[in-house]
Order: C-alpha cells, then structure tokens, then sequence
C-alpha cells in the first residue's frame, strides 16, 4: 500500500500544479530566452525586406516592355554578325560623353575607318536610342558628316537611365552597325 501523505497538495491547486512550478516549463520561458527572440527577429527581418523588395518590384516596374522583343533580339545579333562578317577590316568607334543628362543636348560622334585606317565614307549614317524599358522614347536620328569618317548629332534623351544606342551606316544597299550601352544621368 502506498502512502498519498507524502505528495504536497496545496489548497488551491491540486497535486498537478506541483510539477508546473518547475522552472522552464510552459510558453512564458520561451519568450524569455534570447536564442528564442532572435529566431523570431530573424523571421519577422526576413518577412519586412521580402515585402520591401515586392514593392520595389511592383512600384519600379525595371521590366522589358517591348512588345517585339524576338525580333530586337534577333537585330542585336545580326548587329554583332555584321559587324563581324559584313563589314571586315571595319573600325568603328562611338565617341559618347561620359556626363550625358536628360533632357541635355549632347554632341555624339561616330568615327570609322577601314584596315588601312582610311576614313570610310557610308552613304547615310543613323543614330538609334532604344529605352529598354520605355518603347515610347525611342527616337533616331540622322548623323551628319563632320568630316570623312567623322558623323555627328546632337542627342537629348527624354529620360534618365540605361539606353541602347545603335549606330547604322548603310552603304552600296549593306548596313553595318555598331551598338553601345550607355547610362544618362537626371539633369
């Protein structure tokens, strides 16, 4: 037989509630425990700078608005074949300021030569600026010839950011062209 004298019963609780009053049991401990708070810290960063970043994305909208974007892609290739194979001994050059603001003119020139360094003289010479994200403010323009192999045009982007520029010299009915990223600053 066994003697129920000897467990501690309290008055207002019951012989249950002897084993609650251990420390570190029930929920109270956890939220006390620093490794416990950190982890929870560590999620609720992880959550804030997730949302941050959503929101970025949806408010910046950086994205590809292009609606013929195979075909941009497929010029941007011929470009690079051409220059290569169409166009060989070809030396071309861009020369485009390194401060270009929006909403600036600002001179750009076109220089090219053959394999023997003499100027190539192109029948018309056309400066594209493609806005990779905006297709609205693309524009081109006709370059003007300083001086044999030396073509010209006074440019003001709309806007600021990353621009594909591409210039196109057509000459005897081939176009060889030369394309160059640049970025334009706010004004």
């Amino acid at each position: 037989m066994s003697d129920l004298s000897t467990v501690p019963v309290s008055a207002d609780r019951g012989p249950a509630s002897a084993s609650a009053g251990r420390q570190g049991g029930g929920l109270d401990s956890a939220w006390r425990s620093p490794w416990f708070l950190a982890w929870i810290g560590l999620v609720v960063v992880v959550l804030v700078v997730n949302a941050t970043m959503i929101t970025l994305a949806f408010v910046t909208n950086p994205g590809l608005v292009v609606d013929d974007y195979y075909e941009r892609g497929r010029n941007v290739e011929r470009s690079l074949t051409t220059r290569r194979a169409e166009a060989p001994g070809w030396t071309m050059s861009l020369d485009t300021p390194a401060d270009v603001a929006a909403e600036t003119p600002t001179m750009v020139r076109f220089y090219v030569v053959d394999s023997a360094g003499q100027p190539v003289r192109p029948d018309q010479v056309t400066y594209y600026a493609y806005r990779p994200s905006d297709p609205s403010a693309d524009f081109a323009l006709p370059m003007v010839e300083e001086a044999p192999g030396r073509y010209a045009a006074e440019v003001t982007f709309a806007l600021s950011g990353l621009w594909d520029t591409l210039v196109a010299a057509q000459t005897g009915g081939q176009e060889v062209a030369f394309d160059q990223r640049i970025g334009v600053a706010d004004h």
